[in-house]
C-alpha cells in the first residue's frame, strides 16, 4: 500500500501491534473492546521568542530595600502567556494526530496515552511534543462520536466502564509563575552570601509560598477549564508536577533574582453514561492462620 504507514498497512491484512501488556489486553477484551494499533502523534515546537522575552517579575522598586513584589502568572504576563499557548498548541497538535492515526484504524479511542516533552536535540528553544498509546475498538454496536483519549491503563479503563463513567478526552492544566525576588524575601530565605548577615531564622518564605500556591491554582482551573470545554463532568488525574528555578532579573532591584515556577496537572476527563453500573461486589477475604 504506497503512501499508508506500515501499521495501517498491517492492520488491513487483519494483525495489529499494541503497547499493552497481558493484563491490560485481557481487562480490555473483558469490558468489550479490541486493541486495533499502536498510534502516534508528534511535533517540535519552537519557543525561542519566549526565551528571548523579558516578563513582568511583579517587582516594584523603592528605597532602601522598600521594594515590593507579586507573583506575576502566565495569565497576566506577555512573555509567559505566549510560552504556555505554545505548549497547549504543540499538545493540541499531538494529541489530534495521534486520534487521526485512531480513526484511520478503525478505533474508538485511545487507551494508556503517555504525553511526552523533551528539548529537541541541538536546537535552543525547541521542544519536541509526542504522545502515542493503543487504539482500541468497542466489540458491540454503540460507537462514540469522536475518538476518546485517555492515560488510563487497560486495567483502569475497564473499571472505569465497569462503575458506568467513560473517558472523553486528555486534559491539561499548565501554568507558569514568576515573582521578584525582593529584601524580604531573601531575609526570610537566609540572605547571608547575598545582603546581609542578618537572617530571619526559621520562617515561612511567604513570597515564595504565593508564588507556588497561586501558580497551583491556576493550573487547576485551567484544568477544570479543559474538562468543561471537552463536554466532561470531571477528571481523574495521572500526573501532577511542580518545577521551580532561579534566574538572573533584568529589572534590577535588591537583589536581581527571580523564581520562576511551572505547574503540570494531567489527567484524562471523564463523564457518566445512562446505563446503571453493576453493583460493587463485596471482597473475598482468605484467612492465612
Amino acid at each position: 500500500m504506497d503512501g499508508v504507514p506500515q501499521a495501517f498497512a498491517a492492520r488491513a491484512h487483519g494483525t495489529w501491534t499494541s503497547g499493552l501488556s497481558v493484563n491490560e489486553f485481557a481487562a480490555i477484551r473483558s469490558a468489550g473492546f479490541e486493541p486495533v494499533g499502536q498510534v502516534l502523534g508528534s511535533t517540535v515546537h519552537n519557543l525561542g521568542w519566549f526565551y528571548q522575552t523579558p516578563a513582568d517579575c511583579g517587582y516594584r522598586g523603592g528605597l532602601f530595600g522598600t521594594g515590593t513584589s507579586r507573583t506575576v502568572t502566565s495569565a497576566m504576563s506577555q512573555g509567559l502567556s505566549a510560552y504556555i499557548g505554545t505548549i497547549y498548541e504543540a499538545r493540541r497538535v499531538a494529541m489530534g494526530r495521534m486520534a487521526a492515526e485512531c480513526a484511520a484504524l478503525g478505533g474508538d479511542g485511545v487507551v494508556a496515552v503517555a504525553l511526552d516533552i523533551k528539548p529537541f536535540p541541538a536546537a535552543h528553544g525547541m521542544l519536541e511534543f509526542q504522545a502515542f498509546g493503543t487504539a482500541v475498538r468497542a466489540l458491540g454496536p454503540e460507537r462514540p462520536a469522536r475518538p476518546f483519549l485517555s492515560h488510563l491503563t487497560g486495567q483502569d479503563f475497564a473499571k472505569l466502564l465497569t462503575a458506568g463513567w467513560v473517558p472523553v478526552d486528555m486534559a491539561l492544566g499548565l501554568s507558569a509563575g514568576v515573582r521578584h525576588d525582593d529584601w524580604t524575601t531573601v531575609m526570610m530565605s537566609g540572605g547571608l552570601n547575598r545582603l546581609s548577615p542578618v537572617t530571619y531564622g526559621n520562617v515561612e518564605v511567604s513570597g515564595w509560598t504565593e508564588l507556588v500556591n497561586v501558580t497551583r491554582h491556576e493550573a487547576r482551573h485551567l484544568l477544570m477549564r479543559d474538562a468543561e470545554q471537552a463536554g466532561a463532568e470531571g477528571v481523574v488525574l495521572s500526573d501532577t508536577r511542580l518545577t521551580v528555578h532561579e534566574r538572573a532579573c533584568g529589572y534590577g532591584g535588591e537583589d536581581s533574582h527571580d523564581h520562576v515556577v511551572e505547574a503540570t496537572l494531567l489527567g484524562t476527563s471523564i463523564v457518566s453514561f445512562t446505563k446503571s453500573a453493576a453493583p460493587p461486589r463485596a471482597l473475598t477475604i482468605m484467612r492465612l492462620t
